[in-house]
């Protein structure tokens, strides 16, 4: 193009992920500080070491394996209907959205997706741990990440589920 360097796709697919993952732990942190500000416990804090690696790592695979490769305009609609319900579960947990589990005793949040499932977040994060990477053609990234995902997703919902029986013997 006459010299002039194209910006692909796939790095502002790559930015935007970048961006909202490090918008979503500032937020998170923040609210985590104020729930336990609010009286709440952390349950769980052992395994969210491997969350935060697990991620980092996908997040990592998907920059150095993705940044020149053509987007697919399909599974980039996905994502983008996947983002949709990733905002509609934020705005259903409000303040109470965070990375870590954080019991307030109060009332679960029965609004939004909430309604019919107890985990629309983690079916948010178990779509796009497969589907971004798709976005770009990262088939591998897509597969190892989906399985490893699982595995700490079953670590992570018995720690969830131990932390609210917890609240419910008060």
């Amino acid at each position: 193009m006459g010299g002039q360097e194209v910006f692909p796709a796939s790095l502002a697919f790559i930015a935007f992920l970048v961006l909202q993952r490090g918008a979503e732990l500032v937020l998170a942190r923040r609210n985590t500080q104020n729930l336990l500000a609010r009286g709440a416990v952390e349950h769980g804090a052992a395994h969210y070491p491997l969350i935060v690696i697990m991620h980092a790592a996908w997040l990592a695979a998907i920059c150095v394996w993705g940044w020149d490769r053509p987007v697919s305009p399909g599974w980039l609609a996905l994502f983008a209907a996947l983002q949709l319900c990733r905002f509609w579960v934020l705005a259903s947990l409000g303040p109470r959205w965070t990375t870590r589990i954080i019991v307030l005793d109060e009332p679960l949040v029965r609004r939004g997706p909430y309604r019919w499932m107890s985990h629309p977040n983690y079916a948010v994060v178990v779509a796009e741990i497969l589907v971004a990477p798709m976005v770009l053609g990262l088939w591998p990234v897509a597969a190892a990440f989906t399985v490893l995902n699982a595995l700490v997703l079953g670590i992570r919902i018995k720690a969830e589920g131990r932390a609210l029986a917890s609240l419910r013997r008060r």
